[in-house]
């Protein structure tokens, strides 16, 4: 690209080496998460939530069981301000629940901040300030020691209203746009405001490193971390929180890699709603542990729900492929990835309290409250067979054999490439019905009748163009006797008559269903099915609708060839 000789590195690296993350394999207790949707992301809406949607989305994130959440801004505006107001003094904080707000380094903000908290049973205040060299020298114009006197100064203004104020309140200071800043200074202006307030093990301190804007890779930012919960002061008396932004597509991969550095607090949100690419994604981060046999502690069965409230409260649409919420990420369009699917789906059923391992499916859906009917396989015109058959199985309780499977998934793949469309299972069992089931053309079954003295000699009935005839014939078994009288009076041969058969329902109303396959002259199988109350009569109509297909596409080719 043309203009790529104006962007360099924006990032600072750590200045001592800090790679312990590398030495660990995956993350084993979950953080302390904290959603940041009511105020980082409901900020970055097109249409802000009104009081009513906020109420409704924080029950929606109790229930999903976060124990801190961002409530927003108060002193940003009236609606902030009245919906902490609302949920304090209606009492709609549970007692487990800690809520956050943020605000900047000026008196007026902080005093009306903590009036907003007033009688908070337990409350998070969040201080900032940028720091980075692009802000200080852009937007603040303003030496470090000025930026570093901004925090501290909110430091103190803290500790003075919290001790003027009712409630009871937790310190957090975050270096906003950490990743732009020099590490020794962000360490450097962190460490001063925790000589401010002096964390102690009963009253420990927040600080929040955000990759507000991700400029590195995830490695770069881990032992950006690793660095500062190094040489934080108040060692194990100060909880080091991530917040990360998805600028680079890299919010996941950020967490992961800052939570191995060590840090024990995340701030994201559902679906990583937030301002340009947005926040962290908590859905993905919480489920990437599950999948790893990590409880996240935040419950996400029944997920499907949850993104239906939050695309209405939000007005923001989760992307079909976005992992665990989005519609197709358990669907299988690919016909190999299909078959293998099908195939482990049926290897669970056969080895059951096995671990989770099915070919191409991270977890199971059914965990998360998605349905295998309907998300894990559907059918267009890159299916295949194990797909096609799958279908069948799961919706009618159709088991085609293997070799079936391959005549019929041609058919449903012409059809799908032929409209351009997927086809919905109810259409692919139309097609399944009209090609192969019970067909009588140019032959339609009427009948038949086996010799009392020997089973294996009949007649057969049918009805064809000329009108109602019957043909004798005889044979290994009865089917096969049918199938001599067919060939030895109309004209045509077929061999290797190949049979199946499985009951379709059960009880009373129990059909047999037979598929039937021939080989003709042309050396291509045809498959036809029968389905009735009769073992027999099923068998007979699985062979006619076999005959009859072959037929059909023989006269079909004769015509075409001249």
């Amino acid at each position: 690209m043309k203009q790529v000789s104006k962007y360099e590195r924006g990032y600072f690296t750590a200045p001592v080496k800090s790679q312990k993350w590398m030495e660990k394999e995956y993350i084993d207790n979950a953080p302390t998460w904290c959603s940041v949707d009511l105020r980082d992301g409901n900020q970055a809406l097109i249409i802000p939530m009104s009081l009513e949607e906020k109420l409704e989305y924080f029950q929606l994130l109790v229930d999903v069981g976060f124990k801190e959440i961002e409530v927003g801004f108060p002193a940003a505006s009236e609606t902030e301000y009245t919906f902490l107001r609302t949920l304090i003094e209606e009492n709609l904080i549970p007692d487990d629940v800690t809520i956050q707000v943020l605000t900047q380094s000026r008196d007026h903000i902080i005093k009306k901040t903590f009036e907003s908290l007033r009688g908070a049973k337990k409350a998070v205040v969040h201080l900032y300030n940028s720091t980075s060299v692009a802000q200080r020298e852009q937007v603040f114009k303003k030496t470090e020691r000025e930026i570093i006197d901004i925090a501290v100064n909110g430091a103190k203004l803290l500790q003075k209203y919290a001790t003027e104020t009712e409630g009871n309140f937790q310190f957090q200071y975050s270096p906003e746009s950490f990743t732009g800043t020099e590490m020794e200074f962000a360490l450097e202006i962190c460490n001063e405001v925790l000589d401010v307030w002096k964390p102690t093990s009963e009253n420990k301190v927040i600080i929040n490193l955000p990759a507000t804007v991700s400029m590195s890779m995830p490695h770069v930012y881990a032992s950006q971390i690793e660095f500062m919960i190094d040489h934080l002061k108040y060692g194990e008396n100060v909880i080091v929180s991530l917040h990360p932004h998805n600028d680079r597509g890299t919010g996941v991969a950020d967490a992961e890699l800052g939570m191995l550095a060590g840090a024990k607090r995340v701030e994201g949100t559902l679906f990583g709603n937030g301002e340009r690419t947005g926040n962290v994604d908590i859905v993905t981060l919480a489920l990437n542990m599950f999948s790893h046999g990590v409880d996240p502690q935040l419950n996400f069965e029944k997920l499907p729900e949850i993104k239906r409230v939050y695309e209405r409260l939000t007005r923001m649409q989760v992307p079909m492929r976005h992992p665990y919420g989005g519609e197709l990420v358990f669907t299988a369009f690919s016909g190999s990835h299909q078959d293998a699917i099908a195939k482990g789906m049926k290897w669970r059923e056969e080895y059951t309290n096995r671990k989770w391992n099915v070919p191409y499916l991270l977890i199971d859906p059914l965990d998360i409250g998605r349905e295998y009917e309907g998300d894990i396989i559907r059918i267009n015109s890159q299916s295949g067979k194990g797909g096609i058959g799958y279908i069948l199985k799961q919706h009618y309780s159709l088991e085609l054999p293997p070799e079936m499977r391959e005549s019929f998934g041609y058919a449903v793949k012409d059809v799908s490439d032929k409209l351009h469309q997927e086809l919905q299972p109810e259409q692919i069992y139309q097609i399944f019905m009209k090609e192969y089931v019970n067909l009588e053309e140019p032959f339609e079954f009427v009948g038949y009748q086996f010799n009392q003295h020997d089973n294996f000699e009949t007649t057969v009935t049918l009805k064809t163009g000329n009108g109602i005839q019957e043909f004798k014939g005889s044979g290994n078994g009865r089917l096969d006797a049918i199938s001599q009288a067919l060939q030895e009076n109309l004209g045509f041969s077929y061999k290797n008559l190949i049979y199946n058969e499985h009951a379709l329902k059960t009880g009373s109303n129990a059909q047999a269903v037979t598929y039937v396959g021939i080989t003709g002259e042309d050396q291509v199988i045809y498959w036809g099915c029968g389905i009735d109350p009769d073992i027999m009569t099923s068998s007979v109509k699985a062979l006619f609708s076999a005959v009859n297909k072959m037929v059909q596409v023989l006269e079909k080719n004769k015509v075409k060839n001249g």
